[in-house]
């Protein structure tokens, strides 16, 4: 029975896959096709830590980001650096506020 999937998986997945005594097929995206891949991938990762709530699911967000940077030409030291400087001017969300409303 074949099972279809059509979406971006890490590199080592046809290797797993092959060693369960099953074939995948696969084939190599181009670089519009992985920026939008990786674009869906991201959201599938939120979606299934916001389901699961699962410290490793917010390692495979991160490892989706990291990647998503190497398309922009970004390492993720570059990433940490802008998050950093971001923390620095804007704050981080460490002190849970809550932004009601705001009058003018």
């Amino acid at each position: 029975m074949k099972k279809v999937y059509n979406k971006l998986v890490r590199d080592r997945i046809p290797q797993i896959i092959q060693a369960s005594g099953k074939n995948a097929c696969i084939r190599k995206a181009d670089e519009a096709e992985y920026k939008h891949l990786l674009r869906q991938k991201l959201l599938e990762e939120v979606n299934e830590f916001m389901e699961s709530g699962s410290s490793e699911e917010l390692a495979d967000i991160l490892e989706v980001v990291a990647a998503l940077g190497s398309t922009y030409g970004l390492s993720f030291a570059d990433l940490v650096k802008m998050a950093e400087e971001k923390r620095r001017d804007r704050g981080g969300f460490e002190r849970r506020i809550v932004l009601i409303s705001v009058d003018d």
